[in-house]
């Protein structure tokens, strides 16, 4: 690792960037966190081990690269900021040929998919996440059926709470749902504004979600991500509301009706969405799965 800024000083970083004639792009979500305590307790919540291969989105200008190659993980960054892809390339240059750092330029929403597919799976997913694409990308992941070993997040806390909420919480979303159905989720620690550059509007959350080791049996994924989506889609209206839009995309032939899906489900026709919990939504997705096999 070479000529790298001070991490820890605001006033060093807008100077450096000045140097550099770079500027904090708002529309990316970027936020340096200045807190080299929390910076480490949030890589280490990883238990990463040498050689461990990570995914790091959102890196910016490395600081938290520098902590995972410190404890000798291979890691690949996503990072959709050409100037800070530049200064990446030239702060890791050491460990790029030394096999133990890669860079993915672009957008990682379009860009984790094909090189997933070309360099397989990695243990561990990490990232001070922009705000603007946390819940998308998690949920992306998710639902392609991928789920990591572990993941350490730091997000908007309003996403934090929607991430471990439970049901009949006011929290409780699908993404409550999707997120519980694949991990484990317990929080890191709290981080307030003051602890990033430029200070952002909101307060944020270190999360660590954990593969669950008894992830529940699903006969239909896809099916599953759906239709808890659609329960969700009119907070207001009963599961067997929502649920009968649902099936209406279906073919009538099949017999199928809210009705006959709830009973077979053992689910309360006037429940709502944000009553039923995770091993529940399962049994709601096998019940519909049941009349289209």
């Amino acid at each position: 690792m070479k000529n790298l800024p001070d991490y820890n000083s605001a006033s060093e970083l807008n100077a450096f960037l000045e140097q550099k004639g770079m500027a904090m792009q708002k529309k990316f979500g970027q936020n340096f966190l200045l807190n080299e305590a929390a910076r480490k307790k949030i890589a280490a919540s990883l238990c990463v081990q040498k050689g461990d291969t990570v995914w790091e989105v959102g890196p910016g200008l490395g600081s938290m690269t520098k902590e995972l190659l410190e404890l000798g993980a291979k890691v690949t960054v996503f990072e959709i900021d050409r100037g800070f892809c530049s200064c990446l390339e030239d702060f890791f240059e050491e460990e790029k040929a030394a096999g133990n750092f890669c860079l993915v330029q672009g957008d990682v929403l379009k860009t984790w998919k094909p090189y997933l597919e070309k360099n397989g799976e990695p243990k561990y997913f990490f990232g001070n996440l922009p705000y603007n694409i946390a819940a998308a990308l998690i949920a992306d992941t998710i639902e392609a059926g991928v789920r990591f070993e572990k993941c350490a997040f730091t997000v908007q806390k309003e996403v934090a709470l929607r991430m471990a909420a439970k049901e009949a919480s006011q929290d409780y979303s699908s993404f409550s749902v999707l997120c519980q159905w694949a991990y484990d989720v317990k929080t890191i620690c709290d981080l307030g504004r003051a602890n990033f550059w430029p200070r952002p509007n909101v307060e944020s959350r270190a999360v660590l979600f954990t593969k669950k080791a008894d992830f529940p049996a699903c006969q239909n994924p896809a099916l599953f991500v759906k239709m808890q989506r659609a329960l969700f889609s009119s907070r207001r209206k009963t599961v067997k509301n929502n649920l009968t839009k649902f099936l209406s995309g279906y073919d009538r032939a099949l017999g199928m009706t809210a009705d006959k899906v709830l009973q077979k489900a053992g689910i309360d026709a006037n429940a709502r969405a944000e009553a039923l919990n995770v091993k529940q939504t399962l049994l709601l997705s096998d019940a519909i799965n049941s009349f289209i096999i």
